[in-house]
């Protein structure tokens, strides 16, 4: 079931958005060959704790850490270790945090250290669709229209769009109806309605999008080993548009 939420409760989202996108922007700083997941993993729970919310991935489906780091096959859900990054690494930030009974949800990919050309257009072409699919958001449009336009320029640009995996709905609970699928047509789907308020995440591939266990045993990765890139905002769907929550 589809909850609208009451301004109060966008309020409430947004002030949580805040706090994830000030945890986000502290440790994608601290990315640099020699520093291990592990490290940026405290620091993004530490940021979180001190400004008054919980981890929200911590203990979910019994994940053992507060911050999701995959790097390069890995597309989601890496968990953190005493891997040290090295140069020409990706990684995909994913985090999530829990404020006055409510969740957001947040991810970004960066580069550590100087990384080839095409893996920095991969990174760039994910970030890109994430923008255009917010740019989508507005009521009477569809869940359709938001996956067609990440497909439609992701594949434009010569890279796979993930299929397995998707984006979904937030609020009282990490994750909620709908399902946010990054390929689709237009005009299908659930149509967008003042006060959803939903997570969009384009997982994209340098080669195929299938998937398979990531060595951690939690993780997923892509099947033929090629870089991955993962973005993600918190977006409430208001009567003019977006409004996206997850930002400083």
């Amino acid at each position: 079931m589809i909850t609208i939420k009451t301004p109060e409760e966008i309020e409430i989202m947004a002030q949580a958005g805040k706090i994830l996108a000030g945890a986000l922007f502290e440790v994608e700083n601290l990315v640099k060959p020699g520093i291990t997941t592990l490290e940026l993993d405290k620091s993004a729970e530490n940021f979180i704790l001190q400004h008054g919310a919980v981890p929200a991935f911590k203990g979910y489906d019994n994940f053992s850490h507060s911050l999701c780091a995959s790097v390069n096959d890995v597309i989601v859900h890496g968990k953190p270790s005493n891997y040290i990054l090295k140069e020409g690494d990706i990684i995909g930030l994913d985090l999530g945090a829990f404020y006055k009974a409510y969740y957001s949800d947040m991810a970004v990919t960066v580069a550590v250290g100087n990384i080839p050309y095409e893996a920095k257009r991969l990174i760039n072409v994910a970030k890109k669709s994430l923008r255009l699919a917010i740019k989508k958001i507005r009521p009477g449009n569809t869940i359709g229209d938001i996956g067609n336009t990440v497909q439609r320029f992701v594949e434009d640009q010569g890279f796979g769009v993930i299929r397995d995996l998707c984006g979904h709905g937030i609020g009282k609970e990490l994750h909620e109806d709908p399902k946010i699928p990054n390929f689709g047509k237009r005009n299908k789907g659930e149509a967008l309605k003042e006060g959803m308020v939903i997570c969009i995440e384009p997982m994209i591939s340098m080669g195929n999008y299938n998937l398979k266990k990531a060595k951690d045993g939690y993780g997923y990765a892509t099947k033929d080993g090629s870089l991955t890139a993962h973005f993600e905002h918190t977006i409430a769907v208001t009567s003019h548009g977006s409004r996206i929550l997850t930002e400083l």
